[in-house]
């Protein structure tokens, strides 16, 4: 009887990777991905995202050998210092791709990851491609064997948990890792595995994106000592002290095999955002905007704003410190000014706006229990109800975010999101350029441009 069947099988499937057999429809949407996830990396750059800045000079600040480039900073640091700063910079706007299931931000782990090993290592353009997708589908796996729901009762971040073996697993390929160094790999990334979702009393911002910088760290780490013969654990989903029994009350090992190979749906269940926040609120922002349109409205005629909400997710966007993910911000902030950018993370409107200051003291979200609750969190639905002046209220509920694979952004709209966010620290030149290198990048010889236009520093005005 095999002792570890299930952890071998994975590290076999990672070390005998080959990018020629992927369907082309998942090569295609990963290239999408890639060119969502870079506009966010370059916006990220902006003086306003202090985790970005603080966390780059760290890295500089280690005397690291010139190996991957920081993003935004004009410099090169060593492979794992490179990760943690450009991974943190990758979750710092909350606008990147996630997977709504398994309540994961994979992209802002293995751009990074995958950009800065094709850096050092001089791989093509389509081994970065095929990096990215393996990792995010490794991630998806582990967080659907320990259920995502189960990590958030426990208080861990399922991206920070599980990211660390996509980061892993895109490492290994990668790295040409054989079989039994992919498999030591995965048990140390098992051993690093961590993250806390009490980043969300950080209102700073800076802990919510240190944690996809740490899951890249680590799974970089963990690639780096296996192939230096490092030992470690090699049975971490079978069993002994499985990783699956320590991050969870209910896990279940089947998710990490079944399809595997076949089901990519870690990668094409992913969804693109149109709005720069926790995507637990996107469904009701989708509603919101429904009732602004479709009743002509404007923010003076709100009274109130209440928002329905699964109770198991609650606790992250109930007058949650940070303001990407707090209800009682970033509904308002749509309401009175029409939009919710990526910098208003940074600089509090409620204390320049009097507008979003009166709705947001008049914003509360109710814990739903039964029906919210069932769908959680499989869908992120939201039930918004607006009070208005004239004593109306007018209720719209949205379980299906735009973005969703279900419900795509069009290629215009993509297009838009990436040149206006890119556009805030690039000049309309070396945004073009950024645009067509992310677009091309499965063709191309190696990652050196596309590295070479993301280190360049922000320009404002």
């Amino acid at each position: 009887m095999q002792r570890r069947p299930i952890t071998e099988n994975l590290a076999n499937f990672i070390s005998r990777f080959e990018p020629y057999k992927l369907p082309a429809e998942l090569i295609d949407y990963t290239k999408l991905l890639i060119f969502d996830g870079v506009g966010t990396l370059a916006a990220a750059s902006h003086p306003k995202v202090t985790s970005g800045a603080r966390i780059g000079a760290f890295a500089e600040s280690q005397g690291d050998p010139s190996q991957a480039s920081l993003i935004g900073r004009g410099t090169k640091v060593g492979v794992v210092n490179a990760v943690l700063a450009n991974g943190t910079l990758g979750y710092a706007c909350d606008f990147e791709p996630h997977h709504p299931e398994a309540i994961l931000h994979p992209i802002a782990i293995m751009i990074p990851t995958a950009l800065a090993i094709s850096e050092f290592h001089e791989r093509r353009g389509i081994d970065f491609v095929a990096a990215v997708a393996l990792g995010c589908e490794i991630a998806y796996r582990v967080s659907m064997a320990m259920d995502p729901k189960q990590l958030y009762s426990l208080g861990f971040h399922p991206s920070a948990v599980c990211g660390g073996f996509g980061a892993a697993a895109a490492s290994a390929y990668l790295m040409d890792l054989d079989t039994e160094q992919t498999l030591r790999a995965l048990g140390l990334a098992a051993l690093q595995a961590s993250g806390l979702m009490a980043w969300e009393d950080d209102p700073k911002e800076d802990a919510r994106a240190f944690q996809m910088g740490m899951a890249a760290r680590n799974g970089v780490t963990a690639a780096l000592l296996a192939d230096n013969g490092f030992g470690a654990p090699d049975r971490v989903f079978d069993g002994g002290h499985n990783v699956l029994n320590a991050f969870s009350r209910g896990p279940s090992s089947a998710p990490l095999l079944d399809g595997l190979g076949n089901d990519w749906d870690g990668v094409m269940k992913l969804a693109i955002k149109p709005y720069p926040c926790v995507s637990f609120l996107h469904p009701a922002l989708d509603a919101l905007e429904i009732l602004i349109r479709e009743n002509d409205l404007e923010s003076r005629d709100v009274t109130a704003i209440e928002l329905r909400f699964a109770d198991s997710g609650s606790h992250c966007i109930d007058d949650n410190p940070l303001k990407g993910h707090c209800a009682q911000y970033v509904l308002p902030v749509r309401m009175a000014r029409g939009k919710l950018d990526f910098l208003d993370l940074f600089e509090d409107r409620r204390e320049s706006d009097p507008e979003v200051a009166r709705l947001a003291a008049a914003t509360r979200v109710i814990r739903d229990h039964e029906k919210l609750e069932d769908l959680f969190p499989k869908f992120y639905a939201g039930e918004v109800t607006l009070s208005l002046r004239d004593g109306r209220r007018l209720v719209q509920r949205a379980d299906l975010a735009r973005g969703y694979p279900e419900a795509p952004l069009a290629a215009g709209e993509v297009r838009q999101k990436f040149e206006s966010i890119v556009g805030t620290v690039a000049d309309a030149a070396r945004c073009k350029a950024l645009a067509e290198s992310s677009l091309a990048i499965a063709e191309a010889d190696n990652v050196h441009t596309l590295a070479r236009l993301l280190s360049v520093p922000a320009t404002t005005d």
